[in-house]
């Protein structure tokens, strides 16, 4: 693992209003969730890392330098915003090809790249068609198509799941798991938390233009371990498990719901799992889901903003 970007003491304003306040953080090679509710500041920090905005205050680097007016860096990236901008008549590939070719590449380079970015993104057999016939899923797969063609070393997702419906969003995780697993750096940005677990349990939570935490997401919930966690069981006889529990200090709280689910509150979830994996065995306990909603990123951040 590599630091690609440095954030150091980074303020950004605009009049009176402050995006980003004092901003520390380094963000290493492979799939990173940038997450925050809209304003906490997420954009604004995509957009100094591409040298679109200098800082008001301290300083960003992208691969050890600079990126504003810094060509070398930047050809480095590939963007993909979270607004459509398209001329509606052009296809899926014009709209691609011609990215390339002002990117810089001679036109067969870029007929090239382009017919591979859309093969990349599952769209070789609708890259021909306008694009104001696309989906909305189609248009955000051709905006990461164009992002990846010219083969960037980082990509910026901004709210690349924003309206696509549940098939489309399901498509988008594949691809963005795809990309990290084959090499890419990656920076998504949402304010949807679920969404980036689907793809990484590496995060920086921002919120309000600053730094709440920063890691894996299960070190962050470390953070919050003296916050007990509520853990559901459905099995066959959940007051047959319960007795494994009556004399365990560190559960807190014992409930049922309905005739197959055993709900714990503990101190000790590391211990409580041990102890449900142990009743499992047993023949009169069958075990057919275990489920902890305070392991979840949505947990983490109610925490923490409390």
């Amino acid at each position: 693992m590599s630091t690609i970007i440095s954030a150091k003491n980074v303020s950004k304003w605009f009049g009176e209003v402050v995006a980003l306040n004092d901003l520390n953080v380094e963000i290493e090679t492979g799939v990173t969730g940038l997450l925050g509710a809209n304003g906490a500041g997420k954009s604004t920090f995509i957009k100094l890392a591409l040298g679109l905005y200098r800082p008001s205050r301290g300083s960003v680097t992208v691969f050890g330098e600079s990126p504003r007016n810094n060509a070398a860096v930047l050809r480095r990236i590939g963007y993909c915003p979270e607004l459509d901008t398209f001329y509606d008549n052009m296809t899926g590939y014009e709209y691609v090809y011609w990215l390339s070719r002002y990117w810089g590449m001679s036109a067969k380079h870029a007929q090239v790249a382009a017919e591979q970015a859309c093969d990349r993104v599952g769209m070789t057999e609708r890259m021909d068609d306008p694009i104001e016939e696309y989906s909305k899923g189609m248009r955000q797969r051709i905006k990461i198509a164009q992002a990846l063609s010219t083969d960037p070393d980082l990509l910026f997702l901004d709210e690349p799941m924003a309206g696509l419906d549940p098939q489309g969003r399901e498509e988008m995780f594949s691809l963005i798991r795809e990309l990290g697993d084959n090499g890419y750096s990656v920076v998504v940005s949402s304010h949807i938390l679920y969404e980036v677990e689907r793809v990484t349990d590496n995060v920086v939570l921002l919120f309000q233009g600053s730094i709440m935490a920063h890691g894996k997401v299960r070190e962050i919930r470390s953070l919050i371990d003296a916050h007990p966690h509520t853990i559901h069981v459905d099995c066959s006889a959940p007051r047959i498990l319960a007795t494994h529990f009556v004399q365990d200090e560190s559960v807190l709280h014992l409930d049922f719901e309905g005739e197959s689910r055993l709900v714990i509150r503990t101190k000790d979830p590391n211990a409580c799992y041990a102890r449900i994996n142990a009743a499992a065995l047993e023949p009169d306990v069958e075990v057919t889901r275990i489920h902890c909603a305070d392991d979840s990123l949505q947990a983490v951040f109610d925490y923490l903003v409390k």
